[in-house]
């Protein structure tokens, strides 16, 4: 069973995603909270497997949020999954650095949400396709890390930086495995290699650190 914290100042929206996941048979929702103060609070007395984070709230935010649960030792198997209003959020960068795992848009359908909280369960990191297109022209217009891609260039084989690269193009295992001719077993293990080795903690983190050091080109193959 899926464990799930939804925090969110609107009450209304707050009870609707809880009720939404609540109709799933594999998930339930074990606390609910107002602010980020609380969430943090919740994830680590509750420690869920996802906490359903809105940003923008009063007092704590959820970027904070975000960064507490993300660092510290109590919620190091909880995944943040960010609800954001895309149109209107400036903030995607700062929450997947500060730890999130995912977004989803608040326009979602409920089986998108049911979704989204199954695949940052699982370990995999999750981006919607409009936060995706934000997310790469953030990227392109920031000047590449070099210290970053001297210390993690070293660190990688040419075939992980290879599998880094298609993973920061959003690439999914089938199609890294097609397009790099590999097995998905051989895929999984490069990927768990690379997760160690740059110390991410998921596959959202991966296209996070590619993008920063330089491993993948916005706009390429």
């Amino acid at each position: 069973m899926i464990t799930v914290v939804v925090v969110d100042d609107e009450v209304l929206l707050r009870s609707g995603l809880a009720s939404l996941i609540e109709a799933a048979d594999d998930m339930t929702v074990v606390g609910q909270a107002s602010n980020g103060a609380e969430g943090f609070t919740l994830a680590c007395q509750l420690q869920p497997d996802v906490v359903l984070m809105d940003i923008q709230m009063p007092g704590m935010d959820g970027l904070e949020a975000t960064r507490l649960i993300a660092e510290d030792p109590r919620t190091t198997t909880a995944r943040v999954l960010i609800l954001t209003t895309f149109d209107h959020d400036k903030y995607v960068y700062q929450a997947l650095r500060a730890g999130a795992s995912g977004f989803l848009l608040k326009a979602a359908m409920p089986d998108e949400l049911r979704t989204a909280v199954r695949v940052i369960a699982s370990g995999e990191g999750l981006l919607a396709p409009s936060v995706t297109r934000r997310l790469i022209e953030d990227f392109a217009a920031r000047p590449l890390s070099p210290a970053l891609a001297r210390t993690a260039l070293p660190e990688l084989t040419d075939r992980e930086r290879d599998v880094l690269t298609a993973v920061a193009h959003g690439l999914s295992n089938a199609e890294i495995c097609a397009g790099l001719h590999m097995s998905l077993s051989t895929a999984k293990t490069h990927i768990s290699h690379l997760l160690m080795k740059l110390d991410a903690r998921d596959r959202t983190q991966l296209v996070v650190l590619a993008y920063e050091a330089g491993f993948a080109v916005p706009g390429t193959a």
